[in-house]
């Protein structure tokens, strides 16, 4: 696969409307206010943190903050929003730079476990807090949820039976797809544990070695 790409366009978020036109600034402010907005979030809770109190953290004036978003709900949307983003982008990532197909299904999950490593504290609060959510975006995240495992499995597919790759039929492509993506977002939820016996690279290479092991 060619290794020259194209640089994506930034396009505002539809869904969450700005008074912002530009799209660069909207995303580069917006990831800063949400980021902001997951430390508060954790330390006093989602009902307790205002907005005055995520401006401030941001560096933002409380009219500022509504140039970019327009209430909590908004920032709890696109904090789940940008997860799935860096997931997604990580995943396709790994499928440009890899060649072999277990090469190809190991780099997968070790780009996606970094992310989950990573972003571990929107993981967390995502699963806490989308209850919150109008019932329309709460939809929407669910959705772009199984998007990620869709993913996984939509890779599967395209190397079963191929480059002697074992024939998957479609309930263990599902069900590894799902394994996946829930062992990733395990060290988010019990890193607190895994911390004391694992390092994040050594967590990747035993459920790695697991997850291949459903397959070969």
């Amino acid at each position: 696969m060619a290794k020259a790409r194209k640089k994506k366009q930034v396009v505002a978020d539809p869904e969450v409307p700005t008074q912002i036109k530009n799209p660069e600034l909207v995303r580069e402010r917006r990831r800063h206010i949400i980021d902001s907005t997951v430390t508060l979030f954790i330390a006093h809770g989602y009902h307790k943190t205002t907005t005055r109190m995520i401006a401030k953290a941001a560096g933002f004036s409380i009219g500022s903050l509504y140039e970019y978003v327009s209430s909590k709900e908004d920032l709890l949307y696109l904090v789940c929003k940008t997860i799935h983003e860096e997931v997604q982008k990580a995943v396709e990532d790994a499928l440009a730079d890899s060649s072999g197909n277990r090469e190809i299904l190991a780099e997968v999950i070790r780009q996606y476990f970094r992310v989950c490593d990573k972003m571990a504290d929107h993981i967390l609060l995502m699963y806490q807090v989308t209850q919150f959510l109008p019932e329309k975006w709460k939809e929407r995240v669910l959705v772009n949820e199984l998007n990620i495992t869709d993913i996984f499995i939509t890779t599967l597919a395209q190397m079963s039976g191929k480059n002697n790759f074992p024939v998957l039929n479609a309930k263990i492509l599902n069900l590894v797809g799902h394994n996946i993506s829930v062992l990733g977002q395990m060290w988010a939820f019990r890193r607190w544990h895994l911390k004391k016996n694992f390092t994040i690279d050594q967590y990747i290479a035993i459920q790695t070695d697991f997850i291949l092991g459903l397959v070969f």
